[in-house]
């Protein structure tokens, strides 16, 4: 498989198709966001005044109004008001969450239908053609999708949960000694994952069902580890690359909130929180466009390494035979000897 060729058809096609875009942001619902969650700062209280560690929390130093704040959030939690609301967020978040994977399942297919059609030759892609094109597909990749997702919960069930328990009975001593057995089940998820993507691309490519689908990803992977693996890290770091880009200005809205917590003022708190939310809303908009393309373009790829590790090459690179008209004075076997392949083109059918 030529690397080069993948990489720079899939960058044009989605830039002559930015209809892409859309199922690129579609697809990027609910996905990473990895949980970021830190500890609110433990305080080294203890009985005794000899303690080294006994005194101020070295967080309320250096942030001197959180330590307020804090209990101003304990006492609103507590509240019976407080519960009422919390119950409505949680019940947001599911309905968020569930709209989250219709439409990544919906971004997933258009993605992969469109690249498919582009690769083949299409010359024009609407999104209410796509999207209708989809719809097929649906349940399929559903199904694979919390497949996916159940086989995780049960691999955390028989992994992890024993692993922390073996933690916390050794003191951590066990946690250290099957932290290489850990450190070998990166590459393994990572494994399964081209997989799983070569299966999303197989059931719609090819109208497969979900485990006829799981098969021939894995036959497409099993049968080219190496290019897969080549692919897939070229596709990986490039990702967390471009990601890592998008974040930073993220991250760095957050610097007017902290200042107002430094600052321990009210009005600065305010002030900063206001300024966040504005810089906040100017960027979202060129965060998901950056994202949407980087999605796109990541599944555009991956459809077009299908394509080419089962034989299925781009529409211009179709061996194109002869055409031959014929004359009264030909007849049908001359005909059929003139149109016959000539075997240097070395055409193979997709």
């Amino acid at each position: 498989m030529d690397y080069g060729e993948v990489l720079s058809k899939a960058w044009r096609i989605i830039w002559k198709f930015k209809v892409l875009w859309i199922f690129g942001l579609l697809a990027s619902c609910g996905r990473g966001g990895g949980g970021g969650g830190g500890n609110g700062g433990a305080s080294y209280r203890s009985g005794s005044g000899d303690m080294p560690f006994n005194g101020p929390n070295p967080l309320d130093r250096m942030f001197p109004g959180m330590e307020q704040f804090g209990h101003r959030m304990e006492m609103w939690f507590t509240s019976e008001g407080g519960w009422l609301i919390i119950t409505a967020i949680v019940f947001v978040i599911l309905i968020l969450t569930v709209l989250a994977i219709l439409l990544n399942t919906m971004g997933r297919i258009g993605l992969i239908r469109g690249a498919w059609r582009a690769d083949e030759g299409a010359e024009r892609l609407a999104f209410g053609e796509l999207w209708r094109e989809s719809l097929p597909y649906f349940w399929r990749v559903l199904g694979l999708t919390l497949l996916m997702v159940l086989a995780g919960i049960l691999l955390a069930l028989v992994i992890v949960l024993p692993l922390i328990l073996l933690s916390v009975i050794t003191l951590g001593i066990g946690l250290i000694c099957v932290l290489p057995l850990l450190c070998l089940m990166v590459p393994v998820l990572w494994f399964v994952t081209a997989i799983v993507e070569q299966a999303y691309v197989a059931i719609v490519g090819e109208d497969l069902g979900v485990f006829e689908g799981l098969k021939r990803g894995w036959d497409v992977t099993r049968n080219n580890v190496g290019q897969i693996i080549v692919m897939g890290l070229i596709l990986m770091i490039g990702s967390a690359v471009i990601g890592f880009l998008i974040a930073i200005p993220a991250i760095l809205i957050v610097l007017p909130i902290i200042a107002g917590f430094v600052i321990n003022s009210q009005t600065a708190m305010g002030t900063g929180l206001i300024v966040a939310s504005i810089l906040f809303l100017i960027y979202l908009p060129v965060a998901l466009l950056a994202s949407s393309i980087l999605q796109a373009y990541v599944g555009t790829a991956w459809t077009l390494t299908f394509r080419r590790l089962t034989g299925r090459g781009a529409a211009g690179n179709v061996a194109v035979y002869p055409t031959v008209t014929p004359t009264p004075s030909q007849d049908v076997e001359d005909v059929a000897e003139d149109v016959q392949p000539p075997a240097e083109m070395g055409y193979q059918a997709a």
